[in-house]
């Protein structure tokens, strides 16, 4: 950098190439934007077939049709859309609840304890986990006790692979609330239980919420669990007016994988459609996410 004089009669600082601290910053930034780059590659790459050859089949009957049988024409993958929401929300009914708590255990109640401290490493272990894993542990707990597959299964296996996020997103923004507020309640004569409920939770939700739309977005793209535990059908959830949930039940994630293989010209073009579709709600939650904790770090 050299020192130059502008119209106004200032001094202003301009960048000099000539010298080797600004040459090596700069080749350093085109490199870090070149790597960046390439790393993108891939998912445009992706992006764009998906487009090119699923948006070409997607259309209202899609998601309002039952798959087709092999050498049949048209049909859609309705059923996997609805049996997704259905497993994801079960995942998520168990999943978010004991999370949060868990996670208020771990912040507010039982820091620095051995059960937290083996919570939390259990936790984390988790957070690695095969979901193969967490597929054959809910067909063990589950399908077996049960005696077939079903939606709860599902629901059980994906709720395993949800809770690490959860917790660990959830103790983290519970641990940004000012200790001035904790101090504040308890100066008012609050109960550590109405401190934790009343007062560090409601504002520690918006970054929870990160953790959970990060969590169903993981959940809503996972195939292995569902093989051992939900298995796949080509029928509604809901039939004759009655919600079937110990049945077999269709997901998108499954129907592409099975498509996929296939022979046959329709099925190949419908799971084309069905992994657009499922990068789309992928990528809304994911930016939901990021969203919500843009949101939080503007408001700190």
């Amino acid at each position: 950098m050299r020192r130059t004089r502008n119209d106004r009669g200032g001094d202003t600082l301009k960048r000099s190439w000539r010298r080797p601290h600004t040459l090596l910053s700069g080749t350093l930034t085109g490199m870090a934007w070149l790597v960046a780059l390439l790393a993108c590659a891939p998912l445009f790459s992706v992006l764009y077939m998906l487009v090119v050859k699923g948006g070409a089949r997607l259309g209202t009957e899609v998601f309002t049709e039952l798959p087709p049988v092999a050498f049949e024409p048209g049909g859609g993958f309705g059923n996997a859309i609805v049996g997704t929401a259905v497993m994801v929300g079960i995942a998520a009914a168990l999943s978010v609840p004991s999370g949060i708590l868990t996670a208020l255990y771990l912040r507010e109640f039982g820091r620095g304890t051995k059960i937290a401290n083996v919570a939390r490493f259990c936790i984390k272990t988790l957070t690695g986990m095969p979901s193969i894993l967490a597929g054959v542990f809910a067909y063990a707990a589950v399908v077996l006790l049960t005696g077939g597959y079903s939606a709860p299964a599902g629901g059980v296996a994906l709720s395993l692979l949800m809770l690490p996020t959860v917790v660990l997103t959830a103790e983290e923004a519970l641990g940004m609330v000012p200790k001035a507020t904790r101090e504040a309640a308890y100066g008012l004569g609050c109960t550590p239980t109405q401190v934790a409920l009343k007062v560090v939770l409601p504002q520690a939700l918006p970054g929870a919420m990160t953790g959970i739309m990060l969590a169903v977005a993981r959940a809503s793209g996972e195939t292995a669990p569902l093989l051992f535990t939900a298995l796949f059908s080509d029928y509604w959830i809901n039939q004759l007016g009655r919600i079937e949930l110990m049945e077999p039940t269709a997901s998108l994630a499954v129907l592409i994988y099975n498509y996929s293989g296939m022979p046959f010209e329709n099925q190949i073009e419908l799971a084309w459609a069905a992994s657009l579709v499922l990068v789309v709600l992928v990528m809304l939650f994911n930016a939901a996410g990021r969203a919500l904790s843009a949101k939080q770090q503007r408001n700190r």
